[in-house]
């Protein structure tokens, strides 16, 4: 396995490795995907294989246009408007396939719709134009741990199981996408995301609900209640620090004390982290990820995590830590 910086020489190296059936780490603005052709049954076997990912989870597959997308799933009115306000970019929207659809009955666990999106990440775009075939691109990471938003962070969860990772620098939202399902009578978010519902009731003109997903059979990514988790125990919405936790912080430490006495911010190195110190969720978004991983090394004997506001992105942020404590 090679991490290769980003040039037109190994973007077609990869695009030749994708076509030839071998799994690639792709960079794209939400985190990096365990990338295969979408067509090739056995390449998305690998990325099960290689994630350890139980097979009732489908995946998202990544195409570079809505005309790519129109190739393998029915694009209503909904899908269209959608497409034409958020992508690229990170929205997944779950539609039914198209009649003959190519695409692996594995990517879509067998289901009768299909998880398809456009990255909005110059590199992937090239990357999917390159390899001319749909990808299957999940976070690569083992199923169950946390998402990979550097190159490090791919390497470090699945090392020699991927035959190359494109480094292109850390990822710029650092939260999975929206997962918008649009097979049904009405628009449902089933997985939260940049994309609120409140964004995607404008542009539809419906409103747009979300929905907790069947953690039996999901039909979307990354509902399993064991996704995002790190080793370490997760508990939310802290108010102080127990002896020998860490802190995963939001915003100001003023009022967040230890319960044996003095400051979280005296927390000694390894042990704190703040998403945002100024309280910006986008950032906060941006930073969960690496934190929660970075906390996860401390050895810490759990992780306290303070109250993020469940608005707009923050939703998101909470659902991925709700998962991850529940694990």
């Amino acid at each position: 396995m090679a991490i290769k910086a980003v040039s037109p020489k190994t973007i077609e190296e990869a695009a030749q490795i994708l076509r030839d059936g071998g799994l690639v780490g792709m960079p794209t603005e939400t985190v990096y995907g365990l990338a295969a052709n979408a067509l090739n049954g056995e390449a998305v076997a690998k990325v099960f294989e290689a994630k350890g990912r139980p097979a009732i989870n489908p995946l998202i597959v990544h195409v570079y246009s809505i005309d790519e997308a129109a190739k393998y799933v029915e694009l209503n009115d909904f899908a269209r408007a959608a497409a034409h306000k958020f992508w690229p970019g990170p929205l997944t929207m779950i539609l039914p396939k198209v009649q003959g659809c190519k695409v692996s009955d594995l990517a879509s666990a067998g289901l009768d719709t299909l998880a398809v999106r456009v990255p909005a990440h110059k590199v992937a775009l090239s990357l999917l134009k390159g390899a001319a075939v749909p990808l299957a691109a999940p976070s690569a990471n083992k199923s169950g741990s946390l998402s990979p938003t550097s190159p490090a962070h791919v390497h470090d969860s699945l090392g020699g199981k991927v035959d190359m990772i494109l480094a292109a620098g850390a990822s710029s939202v650092g939260l999975e996408s929206t997962v918008l399902d649009l097979s049904g009578e009405e628009p449902v978010v089933l997985r939260p995301g940049g994309v609120t519902a409140e964004d995607l009731s404008e542009v539809l003109g419906v409103e747009v609900r979300y929905a907790d997903g069947d953690a039996d059979k999901p039909k979307s990514p990354g509902l399993l209640l064991k996704h995002y988790a790190p080793n370490t125990k997760v508990r939310l919405n802290a108010v102080d620090v127990d002896e020998g936790e860490a802190l995963l912080a939001f915003g100001s430490l003023k009022f967040m004390g230890l319960k044996q006495g003095g400051f979280a911010k005296d927390l000694p190195e390894g042990r704190l982290c703040n998403l945002s110190d100024r309280g910006d969720l986008h950032e906060a978004a941006a930073n969960l990820f690496a934190m929660l991983k970075e906390l996860d090394k401390s050895n810490a004997k759990a992780i306290a995590v303070m109250s993020i506001p469940d608005e707009g992105i923050g939703r998101a942020i909470n659902d991925r830590l709700r998962r991850a404590a529940e694990s």
